[in-house]
């Protein structure tokens, strides 16, 4: 098998995407390279005939109240059906040019603009209905960005606009052999050879699910270094085998340069989706029709949002979740 993660930016050049391939003795990790054509690297690693999963860290999903009195069955047609529609990612300037057909906002910062105003524009009751329920804050983590959301440090929204646009609703338009969970089902009955399952995979999760603790800021490299023998233990405990360059790469940080987070993120990344292929993690996701249909979830989560809001959805309780 095959398992990869790619850190995802509008940016090409802090794109990158770490590798293991699986074999009887457990996973063998290389040291992080740039992704490059999305396209061409899935289709490089399907050309070594195994099972491809592929973390990526940017939103496969939309909110609820979004997909509402769509005519598509679930997430993977209406994304299917965007390819070619330039208009729907063109982010709006102002809130009179948001609407269901033009939902990304703001172009730019000006003053006075709120969450509660992009809501408000794509008829939302408040700024919750931007979120989806696996972007909401959990007892583990802090909220997510909303998906539609485009400025500011917190925000998703660009790099959903570069991966749906640029790669992956052309790629499903003309049959690209890409499976996307949860929706078309658990991750272990989508992997074959000849198919790239696709899984959203938030690093920052991951790393609460390795038992990493990073202090400080992993945009300084002197604070990733920091953590490289326990990154290097949860390695060891989870059978992959770092090659020379990628155990270099953690001691050193991951280097000075801007992109240097996007590598530390792309390994940590790896790890959380091989917790899940291997087992150490569930793969969960809430029995709510929505979620598995429209809004997804983050493979590896099993927090519910604090403010209880699947409770709220589902009527009867937490007891209605579990794993597939």
């Amino acid at each position: 098998m095959i398992a990869a993660h790619a850190d995802w930016s509008t940016d090409p050049r802090k794109r990158w995407v770490s590798i293991a391939r699986r074999g009887s003795r457990g996973w063998r990790a290389e040291a992080p390279v740039p992704v490059g054509d999305p396209a061409a690297l899935v289709a490089g690693l399907l050309a070594e005939g195994a099972p491809v999963a592929l973390g990526l860290d940017l939103p496969l999903g939309v909110p609820r109240g979004f997909a509402a009195g769509r005519a598509e069955a679930g997430f993977v047609a209406f994304l299917r059906g965007l390819a070619g529609n330039a208009g729907f990612f063109a982010v709006a300037e102002t809130l009179d040019q948001v609407s269901r057909l033009r939902p990304f906002y703001p172009a730019r910062g000006v003053k006075g603009m709120t969450r509660a105003g992009h809501a408000a524009a794509l008829g939302f009751a408040d700024a919750m209905g931007l979120s989806r329920l696996c972007d909401r804050a959990t007892a583990e983590r802090p909220a997510g960005a909303p998906v539609f959301w485009t400025l500011g440090a917190n925000q998703s929204g660009k790099a959903a606009i570069a991966a749906w646009r640029d790669w992956l609703a052309p790629g499903l338009a003309v049959g690209a052999p890409y499976a996307i969970w949860p929706f078309d089902g658990p991750l272990h009955g989508l992997l074959a050879p000849g198919r790239a399952v696709l899984a959203e995979v938030y690093p920052a999760e991951a790393l609460r699910h390795c038992g990493l603790v990073l202090r400080g800021s992993k945009r300084v490299r002197a604070d990733r270094a920091a953590i490289a023998d326990a990154l290097l233990a949860v390695m060891a405990a989870r059978r992959v085998a770092p090659s020379a360059a990628l155990r270099d790469a953690a001691r050193g940080g991951f280097g000075a340069d801007a992109a240097g987070e996007d590598r530390f993120d792309s390994v940590i990344g790896l790890l959380g989706l091989i917790g899940v292929l291997d087992g150490v993690r569930p793969d969960f996701v809430p029995q709510d029709p929505a979620i598995r249909t429209w809004e997804g979830w983050v493979l590896g989560q099993t927090a519910l949002p604090r403010d209880g809001s699947i409770a709220a959805q589902l009527g009867n309780g937490v007891a209605a979740c579990g794993s597939r």
